[in-house]
């Protein structure tokens, strides 16, 4: 789909349209079955972003690798060939540091600083950033991994000024970064700003109760953060309490309001709850969950049931 999009962006530069409707009759024109032809690349950077293109919807590894050399061949610009590479041929959090380092410079490079100036705020909709958007997305998350949070929070906040919108999903893991970190001062600041006052997330909605627990304790106003956060997403309260484990391997998307988004928020955010005192007590109580005791085989049920664990809740 970003390639029918770079694809739409090349045909429309420089066209002088009077209205919607002469934009809509020329999109009908060149549109055909979901591709668009007659477009060709018009720089050795379009040219390797079309290789990688083509890399992504390649279900072989090795083809991919290759590909994105092959794009690097044609312009060292190509921040998604180092982007995929740091991604799949890497073994070492360093390597693909280090490959993530050079997609950034790369992106800067292909973008120019006029077209930082230009599209400053709204980013994305620039279809030729995505490329230095992701590497940047990439850098962040590796200088978390290695102990550099002060940067990576860094990254993240730039990321936001860049791209108001946020079609990555940058604002979850910087509220992620600021809650494990107990920066709770910042991340009030944050959240309050009203930027994405509308947003019903589960990586959202439950960071703001948690910070309300903080701020005020049990109080009716965490509280009702709480069961807003609820009705939006029931199932977080099993999975950051422990009723269920989270699973090893997380999904690629998720169902908003789902279970697999719970699991994927408890994934990164459940040291941020367990590090809080009686937060996670709070949830539990709040949530009317009951976590039962583990026992021994041959004990009896803590359940209450009178029969043998192993019999029971342990069967």
């Amino acid at each position: 789909m970003e390639g029918v999009s770079s694809d739409l962006s090349k045909l429309l530069e420089g066209q002088n349209f009077k209205s919607k409707k002469d934009v809509q009759a020329f999109l009908d024109n060149v549109i055909k079955g979901g591709r668009i032809s007659g477009v060709s690349p018009k720089n050795d950077v379009q040219r390797a972003q079309e290789i990688m293109y083509d890399a992504w919807e390649s279900e072989s590894v090795r083809e991919r690798i290759k590909l994105a050399r092959k794009a690097l061949s044609v312009s060292p610009d190509c921040a998604d060939a180092y982007n995929l590479l740091a991604e799949e041929e890497t073994h070492t959090l360093q390597e693909a540091k280090e490959l993530y380092l050079k997609s950034v410079e790369a992106g800067k490079r292909a973008l120019g600083e006029k077209i930082f100036k230009e599209y400053k705020g709204h980013f994305w909709g620039y279809v030729s950033s995505r490329p230095y958007m992701r590497s940047r997305a990439g850098l962040m998350r590796c200088l978390w991994e290695s102990g550099e949070h002060a940067e990576a929070i860094g990254h993240a906040k730039e990321m936001l000024k860049l791209n108001k919108n946020d079609n990555q999903g940058i604002r979850y893991i910087l509220v992620a970064y600021l809650a494990e970190l107990g920066m709770y001062d910042e991340l009030e600041k944050f959240i309050n700003k009203g930027d994405y006052k509308d947003d019903c997330a589960a990586e959202w909605l439950y960071p703001s109760a948690l910070l309300a627990f903080v701020k005020e304790g049990d109080s009716k106003g965490a509280e009702k953060k709480l069961k807003y956060a609820m009705d939006y997403n029931k199932y977080v309260p099993e999975y950051i309490t422990g009723k269920k484990p989270i699973p090893r391997y997380l999904p690629d998307t998720i169902t908003m309001g789902g279970e697999n988004e719970a699991f994927c928020y408890a994934a990164t955010s459940i040291n941020a709850w367990k590090k809080v005192p009686g937060a996670v007590d709070w949830l539990q109580k709040q949530s009317g969950i009951k976590i039962i005791p583990k026992a021994g085989r041959n004990d009896d049920c803590p359940c209450g049931s009178g029969r043998k664990y192993k019999k029971c809740c342990g069967a």
